[in-house]
């Protein structure tokens, strides 16, 4: 794709952090139009005809990888899915090797999601294909950071101004990254809250506010993204147990019924229910659960639609089945 070279985001997505606000409210915006191809009884569009891409998930994720799947699909590419399991990865193979032999294949874009930090841009830097970060290690995780920030703009109509805050597991979390740049990029007040053992030695750096219970979060919030425990990451001792986890940081009906408005609740998946989160909020009049993953489908098709040098004006165009 001869195009992706004058994106207007650039070869890569890589993070929210590198982008401008300007280009995060451009994702936005373009994503606005691929929302109403999935309410279709034909849900594709030629837009991406003719292009290959590649998904090399080295972490097991369902929704993140069948999410980009959905919106390939929608998009028309051909997809190709590489998994380390059974792959030439655990026979050895490099990671850079394993890319470049899939670009002599002459593949346009690599989807990857990897355990390390930092594993999409060493890619990114070796292979002229477009690459996109689903996801490494604890730095970043852009399309969900994203598909939050569309989730809260089509609920509250804004997001200059708006107060979020991430309640969790921040230490080990890449959504919490990537929802930190992005909300700050675009005027949001962002908050975090949890136990210290849970919070970034360095959060002071990231200039948000630091909540110790629960309970002030939910008074000083319009939105409350709450993050699941990451127990795969955790060697013990953070925490002392689930259940206390829950009575002092988990976000119930209860805590949110005695909240000074009502809060917008979300949560990136998948859910510890009864531990971060309790059934009846997850499923309750508050969640955006639902809308999150309806919306990731829409932030992807537009990330990938730009990224292969699709213009914003033309997004609508290519939604009523025009090309690129």
């Amino acid at each position: 794709m001869s195009g992706a070279a004058a994106a207007p985001l650039g070869k890569d997505l890589l993070g929210l952090e590198p982008l401008t606000a300007e280009q995060i409210t451009l994702i936005l915006d373009t994503a606005e139009p691929f929302k109403e191809i999935s309410e279709r009884a034909i849900k594709k569009v030629p837009t991406l005809r003719g292009a290959t891409i590649v998904n090399l998930f080295f972490e097991a994720s369902t929704r993140t990888r069948v999410s980009f799947e959905f919106a390939e699909k929608r998009l028309s590419a051909d997809t190709v899915n590489v998994g380390s399991t059974g792959s030439s990865v655990q026979k050895g193979e490099t990671l850079v090797d394993t890319a470049r032999n899939l670009e002599a294949m002459r593949i346009d874009m690599v989807v990857i999601r990897h355990g390390a930090s930092g594993a999409a841009q060493f890619l990114a830097d070796r292979i002229e294909s477009n690459v996109i970060n689903a996801g490494d290690g604890t730095h970043e995780h852009p399309t969900q950071g994203l598909l939050d920030l569309l989730t809260l703009r089509d609920r509250f109509k804004r997001l200059d101004g708006l107060k979020v805050c991430i309640v969790g597991d921040v230490l080990h979390s890449r959504v919490a990254r990537s929802n930190i740049w992005g909300l700050k990029k675009v005027g949001a007040e962002v908050a975090v809250c949890g136990p210290r053992s849970l919070l970034p030695n360095a959060i002071d750096e990231l200039e948000v506010e630091v909540f110790d219970r629960v309970e002030d979060a939910i008074e000083w919030a319009d939105a409350l993204n709450v993050l699941r425990l990451q127990l795969e990451r955790m060697q013990g001792g953070y925490i002392p147990s689930l259940r206390e986890y829950n009575r002092v940081f988990g976000v119930s009906r209860e805590r949110l019924e005695r909240a000074p408005r009502d809060l917008v609740i979300l949560h990136p998946g998948p859910m510890n229910r009864g531990v971060e989160i309790d059934s009846d909020v997850a499923d309750g009049p508050f969640s955006v659960i639902l809308d999150q993953v309806t919306n990731g489908v829409a932030v992807r098709m537009a990330v990938l639609y730009l990224l292969s040098g699709g213009r914003p004006e033309l997004a609508e165009a290519a939604k009523s089945g025009g090309g690129r």
